[in-house]
C-alpha cells in the first residue's frame, strides 16, 4: 500500500467529497473493453484526481495479482469531476470483481485521507474464498464450447442459453449440463440486428420488424414498450436493454431478431448480444449526459458506437448519413456500411453507389434502395402514413433506416413495400411514437420526444401543419441539465404555439424538488416573451392532457409529449372517441 498519512489537511479534506456512485457487472464487450468485468464510477475533484486514480489502480492491481488474476486488465477513464475504473474478470467471477473494486475504493479513501489502509492480505484471502465459491467450471466450459461451435452464448436472468431463436437451448444457471451431455446438432443462431441511437430507435425497430414479418419471418422484437414475437406481445415494459433482447432472441419460434439497445443498457452491462448480422445507429445527440461518466456528445457517440463491435464478419453497419457525428466516426470503421438519409449530396451519393456502396434515400418523392448500380423503388413517401405526407421528416428517416437494415439482413424489397405501406403508426403498432389521432374535431399527435434533438425533429414536422390553433404539452425529467430544458423550451416556442401546457413529472424528479423543472420552463418561456395567458401549469401529465383537451376547440392541433402517463392518456382518448366527445364538451 501507499502510505499518505503525512499529507496536509487540504489533501485529507478531499475525502469529504470523494464518493463511489456506481458499481456494476459488465457481462460482455462494453464501453471500456472487449471483455467481461466490473466497472465503477467515483466522484473525485480534478485537483486530486491524478494521485487518487493512480492509488486506486495500484490497490486494485495488488488485489488482482493477489487472488491469481494477473492476466486481468485495469482501465481508467477520467471525466470532469470523476473517473471510471474498470477491471476485466472471468465470466464466473463478476460478483467478486465488483466487491474487489468497492474494497479498493474504500482503501483509496482511507489512505487518501491520511489513514493508511491495511488488511490487503486478509482481503486477498477473503476474495480467494469467494472466487472459489463463485467458480463455475461448467459455465466456463460452455462459454468456450459455444465459441468453438460458432453459436451465441447468453447469460442473465438466472439462465444460460446457446444458440438463438429456433436454434436456442437453455438451462437454469444452477442446473448446467456436463459439456459431453450437450447435443450440438440442433443448436444454431438465427439472424439478429441491433438498433441504437439517441432518437428513433423504437420506431425503426418496429418498422424493420414489420418488414421481417412481411418477409415470412417470425420476428423477435424488443423495444421500450414491449417484447413481441410475431404478432404476440409476450411482455410489456421498457425492454430496450439486455433483458428484453434476451427474452426476444431466446424464444423458440423466432427466426429473426431485431432488438433495441438503449444507452443505459449498453453502459450498465455492455452489448446485449455479442454478435449480430447487422447493427444500426440512428443518430447521436445530447441526452442523459452525466450518467456513467458520459458528459458530452463525443463520449455518448463512443457509447453508441459500441454496437459496431457486434457486427459479424460479412455483416453490415447501418448509419444515418444526416448525422455529422456518425459520418465522422465512420472513417474508423473497417467493415461494410449501408448509409441512409434525407440530405444526400447527389454527386457524393453517385460516387458511393458507383463504387458498389449500399444506400437508402428519397428520390423524386420515392423512398429508394440502391446496392451498387442496382436501384429499386420501395415506396412513395406519400404512401407512408407516419410520414404525414412528407411533413414528418423524422419518420421518413426512420423508414429509410428500416429499409437499409432490412437490406443488410437480405430481406426482399417486396416485403419492404408491403410492410411500410401497411404501417399506419397507430398506438397499437407504435405506441407513443408519432401517433396521429383525430377526435371530436381536434387533431392530436402523441409522441415520446424527450430531448432537444427529438423535439426539434418533431417540431419541424408540425410547425406548418394546418390548424386553427396549436398547443404543445411540455415537461422534462429532473436528470436533464437546466440548459437542455431551456433548449427544448426554445424549440417548442419557435413553433409559435397558441398555448403551452407545462407538466410536472413527479415520478421522474431524479434529485430535483417538486416544481423545479416546471419553474425553469416557465422562466424560459417568459424570457422568450410568452405572455402568461399562453402558459398553463399542471401537477401531473394526465392533468396536463385533460387541460389540453378542455382548452381545445374544433380545428385545433394538440402535440402531446407523453413520458409517464401515456396509457391513462390513451385510455382517455379512447373513451372520448367511444362516447363521441366533441371539442368544447365536458370531459368525463
Amino acid at each position: 500500500m501507499i502510505a499518505v498519512s503525512g499529507w496536509p489537511a487540504s489533501r485529507k479534506s478531499q475525502t469529504e467529497t470523494m464518493k463511489l456512485t456506481d458499481v456494476r457487472r459488465l457481462t460482455g464487450a462494453n464501453f471500456f473493453m472487449s471483455r467481461s468485468g466490473a466497472a465503477a464510477e467515483a466522484v473525485i475533484g480534478d485537483d486530486a484526481k491524478g494521485i487518487a486514480v493512480g492509488l486506486w489502480r495500484k490497490i486494485m492491481r495488488d488485489l488482482l495479482d493477489g487472488v491469481g488474476w494477473q492476466g486481468e486488465r485495469i482501465s481508467a477513464r477520467s471525466y470532469p469531476g470523476g473517473v471510471s475504473l474498470v477491471t476485466s474478470a472471468p465470466i464466473d467471477g463478476l460478483y467478486v470483481a465488483t466487491e474487489m473494486i468497492e474494497w479498493s475504493w474504500d482503501a483509496v479513501v482511507r489512505e487518501f485521507g491520511g489513514e493508511p489502509a491495511d488488511g490487503l492480505t486478509a482481503a486477498v484471502k477473503r476474495f480467494k474464498k469467494e472466487i472459489t465459491s463463485e467458480s463455475n467450471p461448467r459455465l466456463t466450459a460452455i462459454v468456450a464450447a459455444a465459441e468453438d461451435h460458432d453459436v451465441t452464448y447468453l447469460g442473465g436472468d438466472d439462465t444460460v442459453s446457446l444458440g438463438l431463436g429456433t436454434g436456442c437451448i437453455q438451462w437454469p444457471e444452477d442446473e448446467l449440463p456436463q459439456l459431453a451431455d450437450i447435443d450440438w446438432q440442433g443448436i444454431h443462431d438465427v439472424p439478429v440486428a441491433l438498433v441504437t441511437g439517441t432518437n428513433g430507435k423504437s420506431t425503426t425497430v418496429r418498422l424493420a420488424a414489420a418488414i421481417g414479418n412481411a418477409a415470412g419471418h417470425t420476428v423477435g422484437l424488443s423495444s421500450s414498450d414491449w417484447v413481441r414475437v410475431g404478432q404476440d406481445i409476450i411482455d410489456e415494459g421498457d425492454y430496450s436493454g439486455p433483458a428484453g433482447a434476451r427474452l426476444a432472441v431466446r424464444h423458440e419460434q423466432v427466426t429473426l431478431g431485431i432488438v433495441e439497445n438503449a444507452r443505459g443498457g449498453l453502459m450498465r452491462r455492455g452489448l446485449s448480444i455479442p454478435r449480430a448480422d447487422a447493427c444500426l445507429i440512428t443518430n447521436i445527440a445530447a441526452d442523459h449526459l452525466g450518467d456513467y461518466g458520459i458528459t458530452d456528445v463525443r463520449a455518448l457517440g463512443d457509447a453508441k458506437f459500441l454496437v459496431a463491435q457486434a457486427v459479424k464478419p460479412g455483416g453490415r453497419l447501418v448509419l444515418n448519413g444526416d448525422d455529422r457525428e456518425l459520418v465522422a466516426r465512420s472513417a474508423g470503421y473497417s467493415g461494410d456500411i449501408t448509409w441512409y438519409g434525407l440530405s444526400w449530396d447527389d454527386a457524393a451519393l453517385a460516387l458511393w453507389l458507383r463504387n458498389g456502396g449500399h444506400a437508402a434515400f428519397v428520390e423524386d418523392g420515392v423512398m429508394m434502395l440502391a446496392r451498387g448500380d442496382q436501384r429499386q423503388a420501395v415506396l412513395p413517401v406519400a404512401d407512408f402514413a407516419p410520414g404525414l405526407g412528407g411533413a414528418a421528416k423524422y419518420n421518413i428517416s426512420n423508414a429509410l433506416g428500416a429499409i437499409a437494415l432490412a437490406s443488410a439482413l437480405d430481406l426482399p424489397v417486396s416485403a419492404m413495400t408491403a410492410a411500410l405501406s401497411g404501417f399506419k403508426g397507430t398506438p397499437e403498432e407504435n405506441p407513443g411514437r408519432g401517433n396521429f389521432i383525430k377526435i371530436g374535431g381536434v387533431q392530436v399527435l402523441v409522441d415520446f420526444a424527450h430531448n432537444p434533438h427529438g423535439v426539434a425533429a418533431l417540431a419541424e414536422g408540425v410547425k406548418d401543419f394546418p390548424a386553427k390553433r396549436r398547443l404543445f404539452l411540455h415537461g422534462q425529467a429532473g436528470d436533464r441539465g437546466d440548459e437542455d430544458i431551456r433548449e427544448m423550451t426554445r424549440v417548442i416556442w419557435d413553433t409559435a404555439p397558441d398555448m403551452i401546457v407545462v407538466k410536472e413529472l413527479g415520478t421522474k424528479l431524479r434529485g430535483r424538488q417538486l416544481g423545479e423543472v416546471p419553474a425553469i420552463i416557465v422562466d424560459e418561456l417568459r424570457a422568450l416573451g410568452a405572455p402568461d395567458d399562453k402558459i398553463m401549469t399542471t401537477a401531473s401529465e394526465i392533468e396536463a392532457v385533460r387541460c389540453a383537451l378542455q382548452w381545445a376547440g374544433p380545428g385545433d392541433f394538440l402535440v402531446l409529449l407523453l413520458h409517464v402517463d401515456r396509457k391513462p392518456a390513451m385510455d382517455l382518448l379512447k373513451t372520448l372517441a367511444d362516447i363521441n366527445w366533441q371539442a368544447g364538451d365536458q370531459l368525463p
